[in-house]
């Protein structure tokens, strides 16, 4: 009988996938063209604060809004070469959700090494 995975196995094996960025290299992103999701749920949301400049796209539904050939995609999700930069509270749930996302073949996508709280830190707000 093998040993039981864990969360922790998961989160591992998510993050060998991804080439995560740092909260102060997100707004260069956004610049080249990269979508920002926040997908923390409404009551966290109201309680923390908005990622400014972030779609907000819940976790329960991130896969099929982000899938370009999903009947319920959002008009962003134009193919498979987007690139998506996700963000939770504190960077656990993203890199799980991005790891997701490469599965679907989005294989740019990535999340933010220490989420919202993170860009709170260095006051993140996107350039114009």
């Amino acid at each position: 009988m093998s040993t039981p995975r864990t969360i922790d196995d998961l989160l591992t094996d998510a993050r060998s996938r991804l080439r995560r960025i740092p909260a102060d290299a997100v707004a260069d992103e956004i610049a080249d063209g990269a979508v920002l999701v926040d997908i923390r749920p409404a009551a966290q949301r109201a309680e923390e604060g908005d990622v400014p400049g972030a779609l907000v796209i819940e976790r329960n539904v991130l896969e099929w809004r982000a899938d370009p050939t999903s009947d319920a995609r959002i008009p962003e999700a134009v193919d498979h070469d987007v690139r998506w930069i996700v963000v939770c509270q504190q960077g656990y749930t993203s890199s799980l959700a991005a790891a997701a996302l490469q599965d679907l073949g989005l294989h740019r996508a990535t999340d933010v090494i220490g989420g919202q709280e993170a860009l709170r830190e260095i006051g993140y707000a996107p350039t114009d």
